[in-house]
């Protein structure tokens, strides 16, 4: 529990921070000094700011299953305490533990006066001897390879269904009723609206690879078939066993959960609501909208062949063209000087006192 709430606590504030830090980094590498930088809230500065942290987030939800794999590597399982593969049959087992208990039993040790040393011995040796009582027995083998090392702390379990009854209630019922009612409570607010289909689709996905793991008397093929091939081939990791595969299905799909509502922050979907005093638009009126677009569209483009059809006859003359725009530039600054209120008015004044200043004759 402690570590899902530091991770939980790591996913509020630290792909913010970073983002912020590397984008910092980031403008003070590629502009250039006395250049501006994106100011906050410019287009140019979100758009880098979303690309940014997205590549955090997902960089962030990888690094959190690595954990989690770390931890699962760190705890090793009954296999590799005894040093046997996963197929291994009882007789192997048995040998096996002969074989380490006359390495590592307390007894053999020379020194007995430390007793943190004899200590760790006892404990050493203790772990060797649960690891052979389950291997060796069929059910609390099978419990083990599904459900881990806490079989061993649940009572009145002998048989296979025992154990699965066990485990239905102290296992999957607490935690898929609890993620169940804080999705149901979700939806009944107007929190973490967006990616409400993927949290469902993924809790849905994890039920179905978690009976289906729990329930059969074989291996799930996703690990013999899949995983534990690939991780043989491409990594030193060892093999999984089905309930380290759950332990990571679980840590992942509660990472992806709040990496879902990091990035829905940054990419919103839902249409902003209406500005208060906007008026609101019919169906037929965004027709009309529509139709009107599209005609001012075809005018434009209508204007701009015209256009082009009275340039044709300038068209490889370098000479003409410069004319022309020389001529065109005249007459749109002539026609804006002239046009301009206060031209018109100075214009008006000068001609009056021409008018004033004139003979009797020539006024007439």
């Amino acid at each position: 529990m402690a570590n899902e709430l530091l991770s939980y606590a790591g996913w509020t504030f630290l792909p913010g921070l970073v983002s912020g830090w590397i984008q910092t980094v980031y403008y003070g590498i590629t502009i250039r000094a006395g250049d501006p930088k994106p100011q906050p809230g410019s287009p140019r500065y979100l758009k880098h700011r979303r690309i940014i942290q997205s590549t955090v987030i997902l960089a962030y939800l990888l690094y959190t299953i690595y954990e989690a794999d770390y931890w699962i590597r760190q705890n090793a399982d009954f296999y590799q305490i005894l040093g046997l593969p996963l197929d291994a049959d009882e007789k192997r087992i048995k040998s096996r533990f002969r074989r380490l208990a006359a390495l590592y039993h307390p007894d053999k040790l020379l020194d007995t006066s430390d007793p943190a040393l004899l200590s760790a011995a006892e404990s050493h040796f203790v772990l060797l001897k649960d690891a052979q009582d389950t291997l060796t027995d069929p059910s609390r083998r099978f419990a083990y390879e599904r459900y881990g090392p806490d079989i061993l702390n649940w009572q009145h379990c002998i048989t296979i269904r025992d154990y699965l009854a066990a485990g239905t209630l102290q296992v999957q019922a607490p935690l898929y009723g609890g993620a169940l009612t804080f999705l149901g409570l979700l939806s009944f607010t107007s929190y973490l609206q967006a990616g409400r289909f993927w949290r469902y689709l993924f809790s849905m996905a994890l039920l179905v690879l978690e009976c289906h793991t729990i329930s059969r008397p074989y291996t799930a093929p996703l690990l013999t078939k899949v995983v534990n091939p690939v991780l043989g081939k491409v990594t030193r990791h060892p093999p999984l066993l089905p309930f380290q595969l759950l332990v990571l299905a679980r840590k992942a799909t509660f990472t992806v959960f709040i990496a879902i509502s990091q990035l829905s922050g940054l990419f919103p979907t839902s249409t902003p609501p209406p500005v208060a005093g906007a008026a609101v638009r019919s169906p037929e009126e965004m027709q009309q909208l529509q139709r009107l677009e599209q005609l001012a569209q075809a005018t434009d483009a209508e204007a701009g062949r015209l256009l082009q059809m009275d340039m044709s006859p300038f068209v490889g003359d370098a000479e003409g063209t410069k004319e022309l725009r020389g001529k065109v530039r005249e007459w749109l600054v002539t026609n804006t000087i002239r046009a301009d209120p206060e031209v018109r008015d100075a214009m008006g004044k000068v001609l009056g006192r021409r008018r004033a200043g004139a003979p009797a004759g020539a006024r007439g």
